[in-house]
């Protein structure tokens, strides 16, 4: 069934293919407003088609909470990767990641991140880490809010990982607004059983937190701080039961 629903998602971008060229020759026509508006105007309606698919129910609450004047930086916990499309086709404001390298060999999917302004990472190679940072850093700065896991990792309905704190490097160096959000539900849809399921999702967007002026100290204070808000309404930790597919 998982696999039905994947091919659905590639033909999904295939059928829309002439939306991806179009967004191209904006790109490189320097036409950045067009560019922007028709990819802000895709995006979501991709993201909620792959919701579509599990199906999933999707509850959030405090939008309002969110700046619209200027880009932010969305920190959140990490359960699973649905946690992607249910942030993009379901916050009212247009967002870029901080994306693994890997993705950067996938087709189409990775045009679409490039037109977003998503940044890609290479772990295994410093420079490029340190070069990924300044694009997104730069990115902010240009108005493109972003998003990022301070886990590093999913926590797939388990105990939640600790907050990195050189993830809010990011924020610091662009003096950008952190709104803090929680994710609860996500790894059910993909993660509790390996396959596309059903599920109800709930996104929580907290009061945004000014990072300019900061000094050290309230600076090295923020992770723990944010962590907390992030992850004090999650449920007490749920074990998985079927541990055949490596999740815990």
């Amino acid at each position: 069934m998982t696999i039905l629903k994947l091919l659905k998602i590639i033909f999904w971008m295939i059928f829309h293919g002439n939306i991806l060229k179009k967004a191209k020759k904006y790109d490189k026509e320097n036409n950045i407003e067009a560019r922007d508006k028709l990819v802000q105007e895709c995006v979501p309606v991709w993201a909620k088609y792959v919701l579509d698919l599990c199906p999933a129910e999707v509850e959030v609450t405090g939008q309002e909470k969110i700046p619209q004047d200027q880009a932010v930086c969305f920190v959140s916990n990490h359960q699973g990767n649905m946690d992607i499309p249910v942030l993009l086709g379901f916050v009212h404001k247009p967002m870029a990641f901080v994306a693994k390298i890997e993705l950067a060999k996938i087709p189409m999917l990775s045009d679409w991140m490039k037109l977003m302004q998503c940044t890609f990472l290479d772990r295994k190679s410093p420079r490029a880490s340190v070069q990924a940072m300044h694009d997104a850093v730069e990115g902010l700065k240009k108005g493109y809010s972003q998003m990022i896991f301070p886990e590093g990792t999913r926590s797939r309905g388990g105990p939640h990982h600790e907050f990195k704190a050189g993830s809010f490097k990011l924020a610091y160096q662009a003096e950008s607004i952190i709104v803090p959000v929680t994710i609860n539900g996500t790894w059910k849809l993909l993660e509790e059983k390996g396959k596309l399921q059903k599920g109800k999702v709930t996104i929580t967007i907290h009061d945004p937190i000014p990072t300019k002026g900061m000094t050290k100290e309230e600076m090295h204070e923020l992770p723990a701080k944010v962590e907390q808000i992030c992850c004090a309404p999650l449920p007490p930790p749920i074990q998985l039961e079927n541990k055949k597919h490596g999740l815990l």
